[in-house]
């Protein structure tokens, strides 16, 4: 990652995060917030923060008898977007052992590397708006 950015992300990825947990409790949403950026083409490393919005996990429930795990679901969805440089859940490829398939985490390509944002916890259509949220105060930014 270039100095500029390596300086830059921890701010930043703050008020993504924050953008994305004004946006869930707009929807009236609980979960996880992840944000991620990476300057490789082909991402080798990256820096990432993440925030609890309401919830770390759920509980069992007859729709989800195992319960979930939001803060691994939001992070399988940035792993997918890693991989395939396209929004999760694109279905460009079948998903992969460790990825979950699911809609919620966007990508785009910024000024200084992929950006990638995620969330878990509400439905999928809910999940992309937050996500949305927080990529538009990193793309404006990095």
């Amino acid at each position: 990652m270039n100095c500029r950015t390596i300086d830059l992300f921890p701010a930043v990825a703050d008020k993504a995060l924050q953008a994305m947990k004004k946006r869930a409790e707009e929807l009236s949403i609980k979960g996880v917030a992840v944000v991620a950026c990476s300057s490789d083409r082909t991402v080798k490393s990256w820096s990432s923060k993440m925030l609890v919005v309401g919830h770390l996990t759920a509980a069992p429930s007859p729709k989800s008898p195992a319960g979930s795990n939001f803060l691994a679901i939001a992070y399988a969805k940035a792993a997918e977007m890693a991989s395939t440089q396209n929004d999760s859940g694109s279905q460009i490829r079948p998903p992969m052992k460790g990825e979950t398939g699911w809609k919620g985490g966007v990508v785009v390509r910024g000024k200084s590397g992929l950006l990638i944002a995620a969330f878990s916890g509400g439905p999928s259509e809910d999940d992309v708006k937050v996500s949305r949220a927080g990529l538009k105060v990193m793309s404006a930014a990095l």
